[in-house]
Parts: C-alpha cells; structure tokens; sequence
C-alpha cells in the first residue's frame, strides 16, 4: 500500500493541477456550470432552496453537505442577519453556518438613497465647486484680459463664446434670449455722436420706460385700487425696472467698447483701454453670487482707494460698497443693523454713557471696535487735520474684512446643508428627491450644476440611470457633471431606493474586517485587539469610497489591510503584479491569477466588485449571492470534492489535506475539540489516546498544551512539519484493513454535525 505521506505529497506538491483535474471531471464540470448559469436566477430563499442542484452544491462547497436534508433549519441561517450578534446563523458555534449565510445576500443588502460614504463625498464635492468657482473667475477674468488684446472686430468678440459668455456676464445680459443685432448695434455705438445707435434708440427707449415707470408707481398710490388691478401694477413695475436696468446695461456697454460703426476696432488697435477692461473686470467679478475673493480684493482695493477722500459720515454710509464693507469687516450685517445703526455708532462719544454706543450697544465689542477705526467727531465731521483712518486703522478694517468677506455665505452653506441632511430622511425615491427644494438644490450645487437652469427632467432620467451600463442615459449628456451625481444617489431605474454600487459589498466589508481582526489580535494582546478593531473601521468607512481599481491601488493602507485579511504578506507583492493580478479573468485557467499567483488571490480578487479594466460594476449574482460568494462556493466545492475523493484511497490523505486548508484558521485549542476531523488530526499526530475525548474539555487544553504551541500553526513551514508527522503516524495507528476514520467524515468533507448543530435542530423544531 502507498504510504499516506507520498500519497498526499502527491497532491500538495502541484495542489493547483490537482484541482484542475478535478475541476475537469464530467460530473463536477457538469454540475459546476449550472451552479454558474443558474444561480444568479434565484432571487429568493425559497426558490434557492427548491432547486437542489443548486442548494446541494453550495452545501458541499461549505462542508455541510450532511445538513443538506435540514431545510428548514438552513433557511434559518440564510435569512439570518449577521449584523446581529444575536441572530441564529452568528449564535451557532460552528462558523461554517455563518460562511454559508456570508456568501448570500439574502438578508443583508441594505437599499439607501444614500450612503454615509457618498454624504461626505457631497459634501466635500460642494466645498470644491465652490473652490474652483473661485479659481474659474480668476482664470476667466485672466483669459478676457489676454484675448482682448487680439480683437481686430466686434464680430471676433461675438464670436468667441468664452469672450462674449464673460461680457454678458458681465453686464447681465440673457445668453438665450438676446439680440446679436442689437447687442452689436450697442457695441458699434459712439455715446460722443448724437446718430449713433446707443443714442438714437436705446436711450429714448430707456426714457420711455422711466416715465412708464414712474407713471406705474405713481397709480400705485390710487388707494382705490383692487388687489387685482394693484397685482398687474407691481407686475407692469417689476417689468419696467428689468428693462431699465438692461438698456442702462447696453448704454455702459456702448460706453466702454471703442468699436469703430462698421465693427473694426480703432486706429491705436484696441477695442477697450485698460480702463476699460478692468471695469468690465470688476462687474464680472462682482456679478457672483457669492463674494469670491477675487470680489473680495476687489472690495479691499476701492474701500482702501476710496477712505482717503472721505470726509463725513454721511459720504461714507451713502456709498453702499462702503458701508458693505465696514458691516462685514466689523459682523454688523444682522437684519436690524441699518445704515443709520452705523452712522450713529460712527458718531457716538465712548467715554459719555448716554451716547448710542453705550446706552444702546451696551458693550457691544463689534461697536466698539467700529468707533475705535474711525476718527469722526459726533457731528459726523472730522477735526482739522484729521482723515477718516489712519493708515494703521485701514490696515486693520481690511485685515477684519478679508477674514470675515465670506462669513455669511459659509453660513448659507451650513444652512443648506443641514436642510438637505434634514430632507434626505424622508427621500425615499426620485420623486422626493425631485420635490424637496432643500435636496435639489443642495445636490446639483455640489456637482456644479445651476438647480435655477437644469431640466428637471434630465436630473430624474440621470438619477435612475444604470451606472453600469455604458448605453444608458447619462452617459449620453458627455457631462461628467451628471454621472457624478448618479453616482452620489442609489437610485434604480424604477426611481425607488437601490443598493449601493460599492467596490465590496456589506458582507464582503464585514468579513474582511472579522479576518482582519482575527488575523492581528488571534494570539496578541488586548491592545492589539484595540488597535486592529479601530483600524477595522477605518477600513469599513474607506473603502466605500473606492470607485475603482486605480482607487484601491493608489491607497496603500487599504491594501495592506485586505491582503493581511486574506493571509497575503503586504510586503511580498508590488503594484504591477497587484494590477496584473486584479484584472485577470478568474474564469480563464491561463489567466495570471489562476497560472502564477498564489490561489489566495482569488478570494481576495472576487472580494472586489471590478471589471477586468478595473471598474466598479454590479455583478450578475449581485441579487442573491456576492461576487466573492459565487467564486468561494465554486472553489470550495472542488477543494471538498478533492478531497473527498482522496479519501476514497485513503482517509489519511484526506484528513491531511483537511488540516492543510483550515489549520492556518485555527486560534484556539477549543476550535480543535469543536471540529471532530481536527481532533482526530491532532490525536493522531501527537499520540494522543481517543479515550482522552471523554475528559473534561479545559483538561484536554492542558494535554494538548503541553505536545504543541498553537501558534505554531500560523507559520506555513512549521504546519507542513506538523502534516507530515501526521502521515507517519497515521500509517503507524491505522496499518489496518477497516479505517475507522471513515466514520468521522460520514460522506461530507468537513467535520460533521457539531453538538451546538443538534441542540439547535432540536430547539427549531420544538419552537
């Protein structure tokens, strides 16, 4: 007979051909191809359970294939969630039952319309945009400046959309519904000649509406108006103050382009002085509507051109960008803050209790400090040989002003954040999300999207198209504007809540995390326990951010912490061979993961939810079992199938090669006696009498303690000795003809049924 040692070295020594010719038998090929095409069909536990094709095979794969009878206890730890410490599946000692259920979504995808995760990314996306609304102004402004100074025509200028985008901007100018007739009329226009177009027609025309204006406002005051009548009046007024204020546009326009009457540009060669294109600069910069800091500067540069000229209270409240910038520079922009609140705080004594500053600011420090940078008389004048500030008193008004200038907008912001977080509660679908201004809003902000502009019809088409399909809707804007807010929602194409497109899903997450766990604390301390627990969380919330391969690659730390969860050295493999293996084809036996990575990858690999190009996408079987689940359950049942039939010849050889795959699992001498094949592997291996499994159980720690040190287990060389002691001894305790150890495995390729296992049967069916 061939020795229990040469016969398992025999399928160690090329472990991945001798998985392959399993994998080829008719039988196992047969029955593996319709557990490939078929279960992503099932979508409910009873349609899994029905199919015993499918059921037996996934039992098998786990080592349950003697539970395959017990229905309905196996819906029971399908249907378990293992989110819960106290469901049935996680209160069973035996984990084979929790990897079942692990590799299942049959209980545990979470449907959200958005996820912690996609929250921030918001979040952080609104701060950016407006970042680069701030930048884009500064590069705009750059860009005019430049190109300005090659117009030859006002048709050039017309022409260049980003030039004439800026102007109207500029000057408020409606982009879609203006007249390029007569907005070159305008620009062609000398205000110097009497029959100059800006003259002739714009300007009469502005007359016209002032009267009619005027005429409007003073009907208005007709108290024997009904509420209908004095509604089409406000109507007529508010019409009449938008045609003003776009004919008093043109006639600036007119006033600050040099353009010659047939279009060309004047004799010195430019179409504006420089005069001219930094006013144009100042009302682009200033038409925001947030104060960026460019808006900012600008606000600076004229209070501090401006507060040398100032000799009266009265001038500097009357100019309303002064008074603006005092207010802000010194938090004085409340509602009930006025012009005149300013004016007698600026002329108020600090030393006369009565004054306004005392009696009615009542140590106001915000008052004070705006008294103390002025130098007004309480007449509102200023002594002989006075200036409104000195220079020390200007530096600091300024230096208040530019740290405070965007105060109130970062304040908006809060505001709307926190109506979006408070709206998003009752968001359960696109309509909602469509209804709520406070989410609309906030949400295509955050993508640097217009919610005054957009087609509300186009963001619900977005919100409910496939991500993972590259022919659907949004994908055919060519806006990555859109597809980054599909992305910050979980919406289905039916508009109702959906799972979150993740690079792992939940299960996947958890289980890595536990590994994680395990793997850094089995054997250390209780801080280390501590410290791999915080570094789980870290990973849980991290890896939600991973939109794809490039993602993961370029976060080391995510990276290290994975492949220690699946028993993979960090050190031992570099980024190229990581990419190589990533996105190999775990179907295709020549593909790199499969010929020349170490098999562990592969559980890793189908951990992730990437393409082979390395992109997120939803997995076919997504719906009732994950990626990793499918691609565990597949190599299980041929590892099972393995070593069942090595123990056809010899059941030495296959309680060797049990020990080989879950030895490196075990942490606990408890996990030996709570696994009949490991007890029996390690009664065998150290000679330890059968008679010894009927002791007390801490008595059997104490036996086992003083033949072995469990962590040796964790070192591969050091297992491998320990295998191939087991070989000698076996055919040293079994040279016989009946193998007892036949009994132990009873037709499955695990452990049997573990007492816990009864005891709960037995509870299930008393319930």
């Amino acid at each position: 007979m061939v020795s229990t040692y040469f016969s398992y070295d025999l399928i160690h020594r090329d472990m991945r051909a001798s998985l392959q010719r399993v994998s080829d038998e008719a039988i196992v090929a047969r029955q593996t191809a319709y557990y490939k095409e078929n279960i992503g069909k099932v979508s409910t536990v009873d349609e899994f359970l029905d199919d015993y094709q499918l059921y037996s095979y996934a039992m098998k794969a786990f080592g349950l294939e003697d539970m395959t009878y017990a229905v309905a206890f196996m819906r029971k730890v399908l249907e378990s969630d293992l989110n819960d410490d106290n469901s049935f599946a996680n209160k069973l000692t035996d984990e084979r039952y929790r990897e079942f259920a692990a590799a299942f979504n049959f209980s545990t995808t979470t449907a959200t319309v958005q996820t912690d995760a996609q929250l921030d990314e918001m979040i952080g996306l609104y701060g950016q945009t407006i970042t680069d609304a701030d930048e884009a102004v500064e590069e705009e402004t750059r860009y005019y400046n430049v190109m300005m100074g090659n117009i030859t025509s006002v048709d050039q200028l017309l022409g260049n959309e980003r030039l004439r985008s800026y102007v109207f901007t500029a000057y408020g100018i409606d982009e879609k519904t203006y007249s390029r007739e007569m907005v070159r009329n305008v620009l062609t226009s000398d205000p110097a000649d009497p029959a100059s177009y800006i003259n002739t027609v714009t300007k009469p025309q502005l007359d016209t509406i002032k009267t009619q204006l005027a005429d409007a406002q003073e009907a208005l005051k007709d108290e024997d108006l009904t509420a209908a009548e004095k509604a089409a009046l406000y109507q007529k007024i508010s019409s009449y103050q938008n045609s003003i204020a776009t004919l008093n546009a043109y006639v600036d326009l007119a006033a600050t382009y040099d353009f010659n009457a047939d279009g060309s540009v004047p004799a010195s060669g430019r179409a504006q002085s420089e005069e001219m294109a930094k006013h144009v600069n100042e009302l682009y910069i200033l038409s925001a509507s947030r104060v960026s800091s460019s808006a900012a500067k600008l606000n600076k540069e004229y209070f501090e051109e401006k507060i040398g000229s100032i000799t009266t209270v009265s001038e500097l409240v009357n100019d309303s960008r002064m008074l603006s910038y005092i207010r802000t520079a010194f938090d004085l922009t409340g509602v009930t803050i006025v012009k005149a609140t300013i004016e007698n705080i600026l002329t108020s004594d600090p030393d006369d209790p009565d004054s306004y500053i005392n009696k009615f600011g009542k140590g106001n420090k915000d008052f004070l400090a705006l008294r103390m940078a002025f130098n007004f008389q309480t007449d509102g004048t200023l002594a002989a040989g006075d200036t409104a500030q000195t220079q020390t008193q200007t530096a600091t008004t300024s230096g208040r002003y530019m740290s405070r200038y965007d105060d109130k907008d970062v304040e908006a912001d809060e505001k709307a954040l926190t109506l979006f977080k408070a709206d998003m509660m009752s968001v359960t679908s696109v309509a909602d999300f469509m209804e709520s201004d406070a989410v609309y809003n906030y949400a295509l902000k955050a993508v640097g999207l217009d919610p005054a502009t957009a087609n509300p019809r186009t963001i619900k088409q977005v919100l409910q198209s496939d991500l993972s399909n590259p022919k659907s809707y949004v994908y055919t804007l060519k806006d990555e504007r859109y597809v980054t807010l599909a992305t910050l929602f979980n919406f289905t194409a039916d508009g109702s809540a959906g799972a979150p497109l993740l690079a792992q899903a939940e299960l996947d997450v958890q289980s890595t995390a536990k590994e994680y766990i395990v793997a850094k604390s089995a054997f250390g301390t209780e801080d280390d326990k501590k410290l791999a627990e915080a570094e789980a969380e870290y990973y849980s919330s991290e890896i939600q951010k991973v939109k794809s391969l490039a993602d993961l690659l370029a976060e080391p730390r995510l990276l290290a912490f994975v492949m220690t969860a699946h028993d993979i050295d960090p050190a031992s493999v570099d980024l190229k061979t990581l990419y190589d293996i990533f996105t190999s084809d775990l179907d295709d036996r020549d593909s790199f993961i499969n010929s020349e990575a170490d098999p562990k990858f592969r559980s890793l690999v189908a951990s992730f939810n990437f393409d082979q190009e390395g992109n997120l996408v939803r997995t076919d079987t997504e719906g009732v079992q994950t990626k990793r689940g499918l691609y565990e359950a597949l190599d299980n049942y041929i590892r099972q199938t393995l070593e069942e039939e090595a123990g056809n010849d010899n059941q030495g050889v296959r309680l060797a090669l049990y020990f080989e795959r879950k030895g490196m699992e075990i942490t606990s001498y408890y996990d030996i006696l709570a696994d009949t094949a490991l007890q029996e592997f390690i009664n065998v291996t150290y000679g330890i009498p059968d008679e010894m499994s009927g002791a007390d159980v801490d008595m059997q720690v104490k036996m086992m303690e003083r033949y072995f040190d469990i962590e040796d287990f964790q070192d591969p060389q050091k297992l491998k000795k320990v295998i191939e002691r087991f070989t000698v001894m076996y055919d040293t305790t079994y040279n016989v003809t009946y193998d007892p150890i036949l009994a132990i495995f009873d037709s499955s390729g695990s452990a049997g049924v573990s007492a816990d296992t009864l005891l709960a049967m037995a509870q299930l069916k008393s319930g």
